[in-house]
């Protein structure tokens, strides 16, 4: 922790409850600004490992007043978020990326999909270069077999991509991050 960080035990205490690590999750993943009703659905959404829609007006009820009594003003006090209370609206201080080896670093993908298609891009000039400047074997290839080979490479990697998210997205993730991706 930097030295005007939190310190261990304030970590440990503002992550100690579930509820206010699904708070944090769900800012984080919704770029750090959300109203408190939208950040209530989706908390009782993932405590009762359902859908917003799916919700009772109970579940959210208790999830709403548990927020803005307790969880929200600890998170606030701590200086992790900035609660205001009046107008329904909760933003992430800069103070939270102090908890990112805790809790992880959810608006990051686990696979580096710039790095992979930068990747992918300079395979596919080096396979047009090589058909280019007739080096064996790539120069057995006709300029329509190169266009086809990097065409399905990324087609491919697109719908890689997208059954990734698709998959990493499932009920909108937590539950501890579908028990460590587990789903």
């Amino acid at each position: 922790m930097a030295s005007s960080g939190l310190s261990q035990d304030q970590v440990f205490e503002v992550l100690k409850s579930p509820r206010r690590r699904y708070a944090l999750y769900f800012l984080r993943r919704e770029g750090g600004t959300v109203e408190l009703s939208d950040l209530t659905d989706q908390v009782a959404a993932w405590e009762n490992d359902t859908t917003p829609s799916g919700l009772t007006s109970e579940q959210r009820k208790r999830v709403y007043i548990s927020l803005y009594q307790t969880h929200l003003p600890k998170l606030d006090d701590a200086g992790i978020v900035e609660y205001e209370r009046e107008a329904g609206n909760v933003h992430l201080s800069r103070r939270a990326r102090e908890l990112d080896s805790y809790l992880g670093d959810v608006s990051q993908p686990e696979i580096p999909w710039d790095r992979y298609y930068l990747a992918l891009s300079f395979g596919s000039i080096a396979l047009v270069g090589g058909v280019w400047f007739e080096i064996y074997p790539l120069s057995l290839l006709s300029g329509l077999a190169v266009a086809v080979i990097i065409l399905v490479a990324y087609a491919l990697s697109a719908i890689g991509q997208y059954l990734y998210y698709r998959r990493r997205t499932v009920k909108g993730m937590p539950p501890e991050l579908r028990r460590a991706e587990g789903q």
